[in-house]
């Protein structure tokens, strides 16, 4: 799965990248489980994934600003 970047999300409505957000926390955490476990046989996607989440979450933020101006 190619990594997304802020164009992508910035691309999106609100209901479509809190989703998006929504996936990606479930994902992260599924990830995380299987780590714990020693059962993850990609640990480059836990990366992926947080860094895929913590730009989601700035571009829900810079939306959330521009509504409130």
């Amino acid at each position: 799965m190619p990594v997304k970047k802020a164009k992508d999300f910035r691309g999106m409505n609100a209901k479509e990248l809190a989703a998006h957000i929504r996936g990606l926390r479930e994902e992260y955490f599924q990830l995380r489980l299987q780590h714990a476990t020693g059962q993850l046989e990609n640990n480059q996607r836990i990366r992926i994934v947080r860094k895929e989440l913590a730009c989601a979450l700035t571009v829900q933020g810079e939306g959330s600003a521009a509504d409130a101006e």
